[in-house]
C-alpha cells in the first residue's frame, strides 16, 4: 500500500539551492556529464515551456548574478556531482563558472524549448570528442527516466522506470483522495516524517534570517510598518518572514530552502505561514508539525489538477491554499465546512494570479499569498466565506480545486506561450540595446 505522505515528502519536499527548475536542468546535465571522460565540446538542452519560463530570468546561486537555465545546465555538466541533487550548485567554483561562460559565449552550449511537452521535461545531450551522453528527466525534478552513453541505454527499462512509475502511482492515489483523507495521512505520520518536516522549518527560518539584509521586499515591508503605513500585526510580521526567505532565494544566496510541490517559494509559504501562525497562538509543536504535513499534502494535491508548472502562480493557488487549510486545521481540526470556506476564499482572491517565471518579483506574490492565506483562514474559522453561488468555486473544496485545474490546464492553455514570447522578445531587445551601447 502506498504511503502518500512519504511519497510526497520524497518527490515534492526536498532541500533545494536556488530555483528548482534551473537546478533540475543542472542535475540532468551533471548526470550526463559524469558519463564522459573527455573535455566537453558541446551541450544541447531541451526543456518544456514551464521549465523554460520558470528558469528564464532567475538568479543562479554562486554565479555572481548570472541568470537562467543555460548557465545552470552548463555548470551542472562541468561539476558532475549528481549525488548532490538539488543542492548541486553549492560546488560552483570560479574556474567552473569561467569555463561555463566560455562554453556559452562560443555557442558550444545552447537551450531550446519543446512546446509539445506538457509535463516537466528536461533533455540534456553532451558531447566530449567522439563520446556522447544523454540524460532525460520527466514529470518531477529528479525523476531520471533515460540515461545513455554513445546512444546505448545505461538504465535497462526495468531499472529506469520504477521511480517514474512510483511517481505516477502515488499521484494517482493523491488525486483521488479528499482533503479529509489528506488530514488523516498527516495525523498518522511517523517519527521520521515528523523530524523531516521539522528540518524544513529550521531550514526555511535560516534562509529568512539571511534575506532581510538584502534590503529588498521584506526590508521595505518592514519599513512600511515602521512608518505606520501598514499595521504591525500578525499578518505583516508573517509577510516579512516569508518575503525575506523569498528575497534570499530569488537573490541567489548560497542557502538551501525546503521546497514543497517541487518549488522552493511554495515551500516557504507552505511551511512558514502555518509555522508562524501556530507559534503565535502557542499551539503544541505536534499540532504545528501535523498542520505543515497537511499543507504539503494539499499543495501537491492541487498540482495534480493544475499541473506541476502551471500558468497560474503556485505560491498562490497551491501553497497559499495549503497554508490556509493548515491554519484552519490547527484551530478547528477536520472541520470540512470551514476548510472548504478557506479554500474558496483564497481561490476567489488569488485564483487568477499568473506565473511569469521565477525571479525576484516572486516576493510580491509570496506576500500576497501569505496575507490571503491568513485572511482566508480567519474568515473561514468565523464561518464566513465564498459559496458555490459565486464565480468558479464549488460546493466542496475538492470541486473548487478541480475547477481551478480546468482553468489552468484548459482555459489558460495559451498563457505560457504568450508569456514566453513576451519574455524572449524583451530579452532580445535588451541584448540588442546593450550591444549597441558598446564602444566601437
Amino acid at each position: 500500500m502506498i504511503n502518500v505522505l512519504k511519497s510526497v515528502l520524497k518527490h515534492d519536499v526536498y532541500p533545494a539551492l536556488g530555483c528548482t527548475e534551473p537546478i533540475a536542468v543542472a542535475y540532468a546535465a551533471s548526470i550526463a556529464g559524469k558519463q564522459l571522460s573527455g573535455e566537453i565540446t558541446e551541450i544541447r538542452i531541451t526543456v518544456d515551456s514551464g521549465v523554460y519560463k520558470n528558469g528564464f530570468a532567475v538568479t543562479i546561486p554562486n554565479t555572481g548574478g548570472e541568470r537562467g537555465n543555460l548557465i545552470a545546465g552548463v555548470l551542472g555538466a562541468l561539476i558532475q556531482q549528481p549525488e548532490l541533487k538539488m543542492e548541486l550548485l553549492r560546488s560552483v567554483t570560479e574556474e567552473t563558472l569561467r569555463h561555463a561562460k566560455e562554453l556559452i559565449r562560443t555557442h558550444m552550449a545552447s537551450i531550446s524549448c519543446d512546446k509539445s511537452k506538457k509535463k516537466l521535461y528536461i533533455d540534456v545531450s553532451i558531447r566530449a570528442g567522439k563520446e556522447t551522453a544523454r540524460a532525460i528527466i520527466e514529470s518531477s525534478h529528479t525523476n531520471l527516466v533515460r540515461l545513455q552513453l554513445n546512444h546505448k541505454d545505461l538504465l535497462p527499462e526495468t531499472e529506469a522506470m520504477p521511480d517514474h512509475t512510483s511517481d505516477e502511482e502515488f499521484r494517482s492515489v493523491l488525486r483521488n483522495s479528499t482533503i479529509s483523507d489528506l488530514i488523516d495521512m498527516a495525523q498518522d505520520m511517523d517519527d521520521q516524517d515528523y523530524d523531516y518536516i521539522k528540518r524544513g522549518i529550521d531550514m526555511n527560518l535560516r534562509v529568512s534570517n539571511a534575506g532581510f539584509a538584502l534590503k529588498k521586499v521584506s526590508y521595505y515591508v518592514s519599513d512600511l510598518v515602521a512608518k505606520k503605513y501598514i499595521v504591525n500585526d500578525v499578518s505583516s510580521s508573517c509577510e516579512i518572514l516569508t518575503t525575506s526567505a523569498t528575497d534570499a532565494r530569488m537573490g541567489g544566496l548560497n542557502l538551501p530552502v525546503m521546497s514543497s510541490g517541487g518549488s522552493g517559494n511554495q515551500g516557504i509559504v507552505a511551511i512558514l505561514v502555518p509555522y508562524f501562525i501556530g507559534s503565535h497562538n502557542d499551539l503544541p509543536e505536534q499540532t504545528i508539525v501535523h498542520s505543515i504535513g497537511v499543507s504539503h499534502l494539499v499543495n501537491s494535491y492541487i498540482k495534480c489538477f493544475t499541473g506541476g508548472l502551471s500558468p497560474l502562480c503556485g505560491c498562490a493557488i497551491a501553497a497559499g491554499v495549503g497554508a490556509a487549510v493548515a491554519i484552519v486545521y490547527q484551530q478547528a481540526g477536520k472541520d470540512m465546512r470551514k476548510i472548504t470556506l478557506s479554500v474558496n476564499n483564497l481561490v476567489s482572491d488569488l485564483g487568477g494570479m499568473l506565473c511569469d517565471g521565477a525571479k525576484e518579483g516572486c516576493s510580491f506574490k509570496v506576500a500576497s499569498s501569505t496575507n490571503s492565506a491568513i485572511r482566508s483562514a480567519y474568515m473561514a474559522l468565523n464561518g464566513h466565506g465564498i459559496s458555490q453561488a459565486e464565480g468558479f468555486v464549488g460546493a466542496t473544496a475538492e470541486d473548487t480545486i478541480r475547477n481551478l485545474g480546468a482553468i489552468s490546464t484548459l482555459g489558460m492553455s495559451m498563457a505560457d506561450d504568450t508569456m514566453l514570447e513576451i519574455m524572449i522578445d524583451k530579452a532580445s531587445r535588451l541584448t540588442t540595446r546593450k550591444e549597441n551601447q558598446q564602444p566601437p
